[in-house]
């Protein structure tokens, strides 16, 4: 099949590369635009407490802020919160509320926030919207309070900060933009620089740049289609995921096409014929990575938190258009440039030296026992670091300090309780739909206050339909791992036995939806992890036609994943003292460890067979196969970790996280797993490692077995 499609492509490239523009203009013209939610908490499953606690706020208090601000107000000479101050804060709050912007509710202050210890005196300004319109009109008031207070405290000895959700938002919207701006820069750069490395040559270079980025158009659109045919939406960050999966895939699959072409050219072939040979010989490990890859993310239906279900369709369709991208667009055009693709250098007519490669395909093939036993040592003391992880919610600590939202969440916690800009959220409902009695409330509040975790009770809201909302203020930070199992383990099992007679406390707010997705989490992953496995193990046997080396590369990718948790908590966690990581990070593991680092895995074990075949012994087709074929597990490696590491250059500690994991998940595919574990295993089985196909059986029966004949050039180190 991959033969008959090659000489196509390559015979008949402008015919191919019309069709796919056509195609592309096409789908890019007029496909929909996929929709994206912005909040988290909008993909929970409605069976979680924080879902019904929301429905029922947005039912009860239609009016109730979206999200909110808060002026922290203290004295420049560090005393004490005087009456006489508050009268200036009361009117400088009144003056506010006379023209305040259109997405801010209220100014709301007095007597009852003055911290008890007098410390500070807080406004709250709470605000409607969530979509991004509405954020933007909330930063800009935020802009337009700052602006305007200096002068209503002028003369006072009062000095405010302005903090809270959107405040931090709008402090911290420069370090995320540089944050990707450097990135995105840093990015391009690398793959450039390090393509040209490889090379030495400029068009080969560029040229997977301009594929990988008419791809992604080309994929965004069907993904726009599909998610008008089957009803999904994406979050925020989806784009951006898509963005970094093509690029990763994309440089794989043009690397793999291409170091089978320099080979071939190597071997004294003409450009035509040789990338039809290339085509043919990676053909089948591009469309069975493809697959394996794109079969992982639809695994990511059965979550059950929508974003993660989501994403499961939108990336399965990317590398699905990337791996057909990358058996037709990239070969025809190659085929079109020839050799030209490598100009000016010449190094693609010499044989390389082979010395790193060589070396180490040697020593697999000699000591495969000692190659698979240190690779999964070395895995298997970063694995056990997973047994520590814990997840870390609490966004705000990992931007920078020295913001003016960031000081005033520390004046504000000098008199009152952390969780006073979180609170949690208890809706008592009545069963019958009445008004709850004032004498009922005022017992439920007196008892909260002693509640778990408590340490402030703010007063009660009456709203529609007989609903009172009560905040309760945490004592601790409301984002902390400790916050969120007191309200999972002890706060909400108290308040619900405290509710009044005939009625039901449903607990809400950020603290009660971090819990539940921390539950969701750790459920779609108990379900995804398995599932994924026995894909994977199903499209291996399909490529190798055997049961047994499925079932030890899937372990090996298992085994991947959990050394890559294992580092992050070990860095993060026990290195640099953090709480946790961050609560995304298994998934975006699964989705760039687990799945594209079997394309290293896949490449690798296609190339062990393939040597096989060639008619060499077991230790001798695990030494020529890292010989070969690791050059291009090396260099796509290098660039998909290279990319990743980039992100360690950004200030916010999110992204940190995310590229030390990736970069050091993907090192350890490449590098450890691919190079020595998997071909040091396939070694030491032999035979057995292909059966009941036997795929390994050779091509044809040479007279002598001791003397096995090349019959192809190495693929060659970066020369």
């Amino acid at each position: 099949m991959f033969a008959r499609l090659a000489r196509f492509v390559v015979r008949h490239p402008w015919w191919t590369i019309v069709a796919w523009l056509v195609a592309a203009g096409l789908i890019i013209t007029l496909s929909p635009k996929l929709s994206t939610e912005s909040d988290q908490g909008d993909f929970l499953p409605s069976k979680y407490e924080s879902v019904q606690a929301a429905k029922i706020a947005q039912q009860a208090f239609p009016q109730q802020e979206d999200t909110s601000s808060i002026v922290v107000v203290k004295r420049s000479d560090g005393g004490k919160i005087t009456p006489a101050d508050t009268k200036v804060i009361d009117k400088a709050a009144a003056s506010m509320n006379a023209h305040k912007p259109a997405t801010v509710l209220n100014f709301l202050t007095g007597a009852q926030l003055v911290a008890p210890n007098k410390a500070v005196q807080v406004i709250s300004v709470p605000m409607k919207g969530t979509d991004q319109a509405a954020g933007k009109k909330q930063g800009d008031a935020v802009k337009e309070i700052r602006k305007e207070l200096p002068g209503l405290l002028n003369g006072s000895g009062l000095q405010a900060k302005v903090g809270g959700d959107v405040a931090g938002f709008v402090d911290n919207e420069d370090s995320f933009n540089k944050s990707f701006e450097i990135v995105g820069i840093a990015t391009f750069v690398l793959i450039i620089g390090l393509i040209l490395v490889i090379f030495r040559a400029p068009i080969a270079a560029v040229l997977p740049i301009i594929v990988i980025m008419v791809t992604m158009q080309v994929a965004m659109g069907l993904i726009g289609i599909a998610s008008k045919l089957f009803n999904f939406s994406g979050d925020d960050s989806l784009s951006t995921i898509i963005l970094i999966v093509l690029f990763g895939i994309g440089a794989d699959y043009y690397l793999f096409v291409m170091f089978r072409f320099r080979e071939r050219l190597r071997a004294g072939e003409d450009k035509k014929t040789a990338m039809i040979n290339a085509v043919e010989r990676v053909g089948e490990v591009i469309s069975s990575a493809a697959a394996a890859i794109a079969v992982t993310f639809l695994v990511l239906l059965l979550a059950t938190f929508g974003v993660f279900s989501a994403w499961g369709p939108a990336l399965a369709i990317s590398v699905v258009t990337m791996g057909i991208t990358s058996l037709t667009l990239f070969p025809a055009l190659v085929s079109l440039l020839g050799t030209a693709v490598f100009w000016p250098s010449k190094a693609w007519k010499k044989q390389p030296k082979e010395r790193v490669s060589g070396a180490i395909g040697r020593g697999v093939g000699r000591h495969p026992a000692v190659a698979a036993l240190a690779a999964g040592g070395v895995m298997v003391v970063l694995a056990i670091g997973a047994l520590g992880f814990k997840s870390d919610y609490d966004f705000a600590a990992g931007f920078p300090q020295n913001t003016e939202s960031a000081q005033a969440t520390k004046d504000m916690e000098k008199g009152f309780p952390p969780g006073l800009t979180q609170p949690v959220q208890v809706f008592i409902k009545s069963d019958n739909g009445q008004p709850v009695g004032k004498q009922q409330l005022a017992e439920f509040s007196r008892k909260a206050e002693t509640a778990p975790g408590v340490g402030r009770v703010n007063p009660a809201q009456p709203g529609k339909n007989g609903v009172v909302q009560v905040g309760l203020v945490l004592k601790q930070n409301p984002a902390s791992n400790e916050a969120i199992s007191l309200v999972k383990d002890k706060l909400a099992p108290a308040v619900h036995e405290i509710a009044p007679p005939g009625t039901r406390a449903y607990v809400g707010g950020p603290t009660a939806t971090y819990a539940d997705i921390n539950a969701v989490n750790n459920r779609d992953l108990s379900v995804i992890l398995p599932v994924a496995a026995v894909l994977i193990a199903l499209i291996l046997a399909l490529l190798l036609r055997s049961v047994v080396a499925p079932l030890y590369l899937v372990v090996a990718v298992l085994l991947g994943f959990a050394s890559t948790l294992g580092s992050a908590v070990y860095v993060f966690q026990y290195a640099q003292g953090k709480e946790g990581v961050i609560f995304q990070l298994p998934i975006i593991l699964y989705l760039f460890v687990l799945a594209i680092g079997t394309d290293y895995n896949i490449l690798m074990t296609a190339r062990l067979r393939e040597e096989a075949k060639e008619g060499h012994s077991p230790r001798e087709a695990a030494s020529r196969a890292v010989r070969h074929g690791g050059p291009t597990v090396a260099a796509a490696g290098l660039i998909l970790a290279g990319t990743f590491s980039v992100m360690l250059l950004a200030p916010v500690s999110m992204l940190k996280q995310m590229g030390f994991s990736v970069a050091m998940g993907i090192a350890l595919s490449a590098f450890v797993m691919s190079m020595f574990l998997v071909p040091g295993i396939t070694a030491m089985l032999g035979h057995r490692a292909w059966w009941p196909g036997h795929g390994d059986r050779p091509k044809k029966q040479l007279r002598d077995p001791g003397q096995v004949q090349d019959q192809y050039a190495p693929t060659g180190y970066p020369s």
